[in-house]
């Protein structure tokens, strides 16, 4: 098991990168799949039309959002922290994601650069 820790600048508003988050409709819009997300510690959300799925654990508005992401068996569940700083004129978006499946770290890693960053990068620049 391997842990990743990351910062990414964005340059908007820590509540609107907590928006995108959290918010089914602005998911959506920026990964362009199906989600399920509700606002809510124990609920079950799926991203990317479920090639992320896991459980919803703690929600703090506009500031911080931890997920169990589910992998198969693992004795020790997979955390995802993303905790947002302000940052001058836009957020530093802090991700601490524990408990990677080896052979899962690289994909995990370029997904993070990729598919989460980059794409709501872009959704912000516009």
């Amino acid at each position: 098991m391997k842990n990743y820790k990351k910062y990414f600048r964005l340059t908007a508003d820590p509540a609107d990168v907590y928006n995108a988050l959290t918010n089914p409709i602005m998911l959506e819009i920026w990964t362009g799949e199906d989600v399920v997300m509700e606002e809510k510690a124990g609920t079950e959300f799926s991203l990317w039309d479920g090639s992320i799925c896991g459980k919803n654990l703690e929600f703090v508005k506009d500031h911080k959002l931890v997920q169990e992401w589910y992998f198969g068996e693992q004795d020790e569940p997979s955390i995802v922290t993303i905790k947002l700083h302000k940052d001058g004129e836009g957020t530093s978006m802090e991700v601490v994601h524990t408990n990677i499946p080896d052979d899962a770290y690289d994909n995990i890693v370029e997904g993070w650069k990729e598919d989460y960053f980059d794409a709501l990068n872009q959704l912000f620049e516009e």
